[in-house]
C-alpha cells in the first residue's frame, strides 16, 4: 500500500528514476559482463523509451493507488528530453514515479515483483 502523504509526482519521479537505474544496474553487474557493455546496456534499459515499454508491461498488474500515481505523473508538466518522444517522456516519468511511490513508502516487496516485471530479462 503507498502511503497518502508523498512528495508530489516530479519528486517521486526524482526518487524513482535513482531506483529504477539501481536496479537495473545492480541486475546487470550480476549478470557479469565488461564495463564498456554494462554502461551500454544499462543506458539501454534506463532511457524513456525502454521505461515507456516498462510501464506498458506492469499497467495490468497495479492496484487502483498506484495506477493513480501513474496518472498523475503522466499528466504532470514537464520539459521532455531532446532524445524521447513527449509520449515516452511522460510514461517514463510516470513509471519513475510510481517507483518512487513504492520505495518512499516502504513497499519493498512490491517494488521488487513489479521491478523483475518492468525489466524483464536484463541481459549485457
Amino acid at each position: 500500500m503507498i502511503a497518502r502523504e508523498l512528495p508530489g509526482s516530479l519528486q517521486l519521479a526524482f526518487v524513482g528514476d535513482t531506483v529504477y537505474d539501481l536496479f537495473v544496474r545492480e541486475r546487470l553487474v550480476r549478470a557479469g559482463g565488461r564495463m564498456d557493455d554494462l554502461h551500454r546496456a544499462a543506458v539501454r534499459y534506463v532511457c524513456a523509451a525502454a521505461q515507456s515499454a516498462a510501464l506498458a508491461r506492469v499497467e495490468p498488474l497495479l492496484t487502483e493507488e498506484e495506477a493513480a500515481v501513474v496518472r498523475r505523473a503522466r499528466n504532470a508538466r514537464q520539459t521532455p528530453s531532446k532524445h524521447a518522444s513527449l509520449a515516452e517522456y511522460h510514461r517514463a516519468t510516470a513509471l519513475e514515479a510510481l517507483i518512487g511511490a513504492l520505495y518512499l513508502s516502504g513497499a519493498a516487496a512490491r517494488l521488487e515483483e513489479l521491478m523483475e516485471v518492468a525489466t524483464g530479462n536484463i541481459e549485457v
